[in-house]
């Protein structure tokens, strides 16, 4: 795990509470708090849950508005907030805005409250870019400062959340820090990243050459580094960042750098992209060809200046990792 080198530096490094220990960021984030020698408590779900040597452990089997943080706050100075309700493709909720909202929102703010009172001073929020919206014009890139439009129940919740904590921040001496990630890949990646792993590990042809989009990604590490130097900086204090690798490609880029990364043969080819979405359609797959191929941006220029910030892992490194990690995993499991 690469951690910014700004942290060597901190004489007196401040107890941190983590929730959301066991996901795919807060896993790592809190390895590599440990790695930095942060004093921490660790927020899990469940008893059998990753426990560490000299680690505080509090279990919150359900995050919601009516928690009870005060034993898990003596003494904490900065808290990472990246647990929450995640964006579900396939919801089964009768009231997803409602059950979003329970969790992102009420759980997110009952927590914050408890902090400011316990005397914590930053409050770091992991929210989400589908606050800004789900996809930007080629060459025009979403800014921390634009209006947010949110186009589903999880962007909704992750802006009030968002809201709510600005507006604690007023009225308290807590401050509060908000990282919106674009996707984020890595080890262990799942969903989407996973399954184009999947398709180009097999060699599959796949119709992309011509799709002229831009994706803003941000390799674990990138986030994880970010949010080390939003523990401490003094500039970050109720600010708003987005964050991403800072290099921008198109899907054909993504899978043609993915195939390069697995020493596979590029088998990307030319298709006209009208008749692609349509095809799409008649398949039932418009929503997925319009997330693949639609570009989402994001400027953060903001973040370089304010924080003096830039991505530590260059994208063709972090493929590597993710792609290295992915075929250890297949060839594991293809052995067992």
């Amino acid at each position: 795990m690469s951690v910014g080198l700004n942290n060597a530096s901190i004489a007196q490094k401040p107890k941190i509470l983590l929730t959301g220990g066991t996901g795919f960021v807060g896993r790592p984030l809190l390895e590599s708090l440990v790695t930095a020698g942060y004093p921490f408590v660790n927020v899990t779900r469940r008893d059998s849950a990753l426990v560490l040597p000299g680690v505080q452990t509090c279990v919150i089997p359900t995050l919601s508005g009516d928690n009870n943080w005060s034993a898990s706050l003596q003494g904490v100075e900065v808290v990472i907030h990246s647990a929450g309700r995640a964006h579900i493709m396939n919801e089964t909720h009768s009231n997803p805005l409602q059950a979003f909202r329970e969790v992102n929102v009420d759980a997110t703010l009952n927590l914050a409250r408890q902090a400011a009172e316990a005397g914590v001073k930053r409050f770091i929020f992991l929210s989400s870019i589908k606050v800004n919206g789900e996809e930007t014009d080629k060459n025009r890139a979403f800014k921390p400062s634009d209006a947010p439009a949110p186009l589903d129940d999880y962007g909704v919740s992750k802006l009030e959340a968002e809201q709510a904590l600005m507006a604690l921040a007023k009225q308290t001496e807590m401050n509060v820090v908000i990282i919106r990630p674009v996707l984020v890949y890595g080890p262990d990646v799942k969903a989407n990243f996973e399954k184009m792993l999947a398709t180009v590990d097999k060699g599959l042809p796949l119709p992309f050459r011509t799709i002229n989009n831009r994706r803003s990604l941000v390799f674990i590490d990138n986030l994880i580094d970010l949010i080390h130097v939003c523990i401490h900086h003094p500039k970050a204090s109720n600010r708003i960042f987005l964050v991403s690798d800072g290099e921008d490609l198109s899907i054909g880029q993504i899978l043609e750098k993915l195939a390069l990364a697995m020493n596979k043969k590029s088998r990307i080819f030319s298709f006209p992209q009208p008749l692609l979405g349509l095809v799409a359609s008649m398949v039932g797959k418009k929503e997925f060809f319009q997330r693949l191929c639609g570009s989402l941006q994001v400027d953060i220029s903001d973040t370089r200046k304010l924080l003096g910030w830039a991505p530590p892992v260059s994208i063709d490194e972090a493929f590597a990792i993710t792609t290295r990690s992915y075929q250890k995993k297949q060839s594991g499991s293809s052995h067992g």
